[in-house]
């Protein structure tokens, strides 16, 4: 005997049938993986300063452990405002560029 689905499996379930569905997954997808990519390269640059994450959040005006966090956890949103007090913090700054 199948297990009742969740509420939520069925939910995903039934999107995934919607027509707009993969164009909006790609689309949700591509802005994950860019997130990913600034707050890796981000995180790459306080690595390259010799900083440590304390002391990265005590220049952007933030939390130890919140940037701890953002750094560390899986699927973190971090905020524009975030991503740009950490750039400024490091000396760099966050520019919009037209994807390839």
């Amino acid at each position: 005997m199948v297990q009742a689905r969740t509420r939520a499996e069925r939910y995903i379930a039934a999107q995934k049938q919607e027509p707009e569905f993969p164009q909006a997954h790609a689309d949700a997808s591509r802005r994950i993986l860019q997130v990913d990519a600034l707050v890796r390269a981000l995180d790459d640059a306080r690595d390259r300063q010799g900083m440590t994450k304390a002391e990265l959040a005590r220049r952007a005006g933030m939390a130890p452990e919140a940037v701890r966090r953002m750094f560390s956890a899986e699927g973190m949103n971090p905020t524009a405002a975030t991503l740009v007090a950490l750039a400024d913090a490091l000396g760099l700054e966050v520019v919009a560029r037209r994807r390839r």
